[in-house]
């Protein structure tokens, strides 16, 4: 049996090596390690004498052993605020152990969340090792190779017998992607932590105060929005006397919930990077349609005009955070949290900084829709020979439970109001949380508003509130609040977008195809390495139509067949 493991893991081995070649941050300096193994159980229960309450607690107590990234929320915002709590030792892995009987462990740990090159180089090289923990934190192309070598755990039965009602609430509520995104054969083959697609939508933040200065009005039509990014790059909308302000940040990955493209795209009714639908209902990757060629057309005509920084297409989010921060910038397409990062620093330089959130507006007198991507980047798969897989289940039950359960107490297990230490739900492993609950606050939150009486909210929306009254009364921290949950806040928007219908979600949810796990990484390189270029001058505009022919050639049409193959089976369920 240890012969056809080791195999397994030699296969897998050279399947990581032929995607990242990235095995020698063994010894990469941001790596900590504590000398926890990966345990299979201390239970001496089988899985079929478990107890099946999906909060039922195992006596004795058993071990589960994962690994995990330690992002810059932990970091700075809530390990240094709650000095009670410990990575290892904390709120969430007491409740596990008291109310579950289940002792979380961590193999390692490294600085940078799961799509981290820290986090990235050192899971892989763990994968390629063949020694995985109880649980690994993986993206969809790790499960494939992790599936195809034959090392995870089928969790389809372990989902079906223990997950709480509640959970599977929150699984579904925008559909089946969440399962489908882990689906191989029929089978569940890990346990996501739930994607909120509405959570990617983009909003146009602008700076109001710019607006007011320069006598301009909120964008009705794109070309307002043109109109808006030249004023803001050639009329000194920050008065110091210098030609050093742009019209639009964007970023060399051009896709991002901040600084991204998604939004203005979206103005020309284009929707690249999401498998859409085309009038004949088949599925076709966005990027490839005439309509991203028009607004590629826009950006790039912005670019000659000097309204986008000239030096974009080497700067990666944090570097063009950095110019939005020192106030070169106006204009934002971003997600509604986009006020908690970057524009709070901006607003901290420059108290005049008055960022609000506006609805995308179209080209033309046809809606622009909203894209809503699809994006799954934490799978929870469970080591194939774990004894107990369905304890992985019950860590997210009880998740669910303790912030928004009959049992909940959200100012202890979520958002601690006497500290500020926002991310506290994050010392757990897993962190899943209702698609809509963002929303669901504002709503409360604006229904309160107009009777006056706050006295009704509870659990998230009463913090929320509570933060925004602190604004009110001059604590500059809570500004963000604000701006997202205020009266005028992102949300406002959001409610608009819901009642209009248009909020475009993506169609393809399934687990990666073959060919998209063996030519994606290299297609969606071709197409941002070709669209910086066709937005800089270096490449005509025609060299979209070049890079249609080459992306279909080159695994996208294969690509595009397994996907509609998948979408048909679909839609015949």
């Amino acid at each position: 049996m240890k012969f056809n493991y080791l195999k397994k893991a030699a296969s897998l081995a050279i399947a990581i090596s032929m995607t990242a070649a990235i095995f020698t941050a063994c010894g990469n300096e941001n790596t900590s390690e504590n000398s926890t193994p990966s345990t299979e159980t201390s239970s001496t229960a089988s899985n079929a004498e478990v107890n099946k309450d999906p909060l039922g607690k195992y006596d004795p107590e058993i071990d589960i052993t994962f690994v995990r990234g330690i992002d810059d929320d932990l970091a700075s915002n809530v390990l240094p605020k709650v000095p009670e709590d410990t990575l290892e030792d904390n709120r969430w892995t007491k409740v596990y152990k008291e109310e579950l009987g289940i002792n979380v462990k961590y193999a390692w740990t490294v600085k940078g969340n799961e799509t981290s090159d820290a986090y990235l180089q050192k899971i892989n090289v763990t994968l390629a090792s063949g020694d995985i923990p109880d649980v690994v934190l993986v993206n969809p192309s790790q499960l494939k190779q992790l599936v195809d070598s034959d090392m995870v755990e089928d969790m389809t039965q372990y989902y079906n017998d223990y997950a709480s009602e509640q959970f599977k609430e929150v699984m579904n509520v925008e559909g089946t992607g969440n399962v489908d995104s882990v689906t191989f054969d029929g089978k569940m083959m890990a346990i996501p932590e739930p994607v909120a697609m509405n959570e990617t939508t983009q909003y146009l933040w602008i700076r109001n105060d710019w607006l007011k200065k320069l006598n301009l009005e909120a964008p009705k039509t794109m070309d307002d929005v043109l109109k808006i990014a030249e004023a803001f790059t050639t009329q000194d909308p920050d008065g110091n006397g210098k030609n050093d302000t742009y019209g639009l940040p964007i970023t060399k990955d051009l896709y991002s919930g901040c600084m991204g493209l998604e939004g203005f795209f979206a103005g020309y009714h284009a929707y690249p990077n999401m498998w859409i639908e085309d009038d004949s209902g088949k599925l076709v990757w966005g990027s490839t349609l005439p309509e991203t060629k028009v607004a590629l057309q826009k950006l790039a005509e912005m670019y000659k005009k000097g309204q986008i920084d000239p030096e974009f297409g080497v700067k990666d989010g944090g570097k063009v955070a950095e110019t939005v921060i020192a106030g070169k910038f106006g204009l934002d397409y971003g997600a509604q949290w986009n006020p908690m990062y970057p524009l709070i620093s901006n607003f901290n330089n420059d108290k005049n900084a008055d960022w609000t959130a506006y609805p995308i507006v179209s080209a033309d007198d046809k809606k622009a829709m909203v894209p809503n991507k699809f994006s799954q980047t934490r799978i929870f798969a469970v080591k194939k020979g774990y004894k107990n897989p369905e304890a992985l289940v019950k860590l997210f039950n009880m998740h669910i439970e303790k912030c928004w359960g009959e049992t909940a107490d959200f100012n202890k297990y979520y958002m601690p109001v006497e500290n500020g230490a926002v991310g506290v739900w994050k010392l757990s492993p897993v962190c899943p949380a209702p698609a809509f609950k963002n929303l669901e606050a504002f709503v409360a939150i604006d229904e309160c508003r107009k009777t006056g009486d706050f006295s009704k909210l509870t659990g998230e929306a009463k913090v929320i509130q509570g933060n925004i009254e602190a604004y009110e009364k001059g604590d500059d921290s809570m500004w963000g609040w604000e701006k997202i949950y205020g009266k005028n806040g992102a949300f406002l928007a959001m409610v608009d977008y819901r009642k209009n219908n248009q909020l475009l979600t993506e169609k393809f949810t399934g687990a990666p195809t073959p060919t998209m796990a063996e030519k994606k990484t290299t297609l969606d390189k071709m197409e941002k390495e070709v669209f910086v270029k066709i937005i800089m001058g270096s490449a005509s505009i025609d060299e979209f139509d070049k890079f249609v022919s080459d992306w279909n050639k080159l695994g996208g049409e294969a690509m595009t067949k397994e996907v509609n193959e998948w979408y048909d089976s679909v839609k015949a369920k």
